[in-house]
């Protein structure tokens, strides 16, 4: 079955179906729905497909006290943050220098990541050097000298 976002025209249906639903098990009964909640929701990707339809609507049924089915809007807009932004979408010579400098301090401590001679001392990095690591590819063992 194609996800929610490729069926915008089934929406209007599962919104009075999930209104109904919710309508009875609290004992609201709504005679409209707003046409702009309509709108936004045939708008919206559903990223969470109709489960996550079906939470709005239980969400938005729990808190109306109208009798006209509205959806507060702020509640259907994604942007992700630039701090996201910036983690997933790193440009790729900046995950090559990363590898480099991680690769550089292992070998310098001979595989070790943490301790005082550690990789992390040596980067006198902020982050999780073993996820950081594992994220990047990076094998610690491959670092170890025979004699360390």
């Amino acid at each position: 079955m194609p996800s929610l976002r490729e069926r915008a025209a089934d929406i209007p249906i599962l919104v009075e179906y999930f209104i109904a639903r919710f309508g009875k098990k609290l004992g609201k009964k709504f005679q409209t729905i707003e046409k702009k909640t309509l709108k936004i929701m045939q708008e919206y990707e559903w990223p969470g497909n109709v489960r996550e339809l079906q939470n709005v609507i239980e969400r938005a049924v729990t808190l109306n006290d109208s009798d006209t089915f509205a959806v507060d809007e702020a509640w259907l807009k994604r942007k992700p943050s630039e701090v996201l932004i910036r983690v997933w979408f790193l440009p790729v010579a900046l995950q090559a220098h990363e590898k480099e400098a991680i690769e550089a301090a292992l070998t310098q401590s001979h595989g070790r990541i943490s301790g005082a001679t550690g990789a992390a001392a040596k980067l006198a990095s902020r982050f999780d050097p073993r996820s950081k690591n594992q994220a990047l590819g990076n094998r610690q063992y491959r670092f170890k000298s025979q004699a360390g």
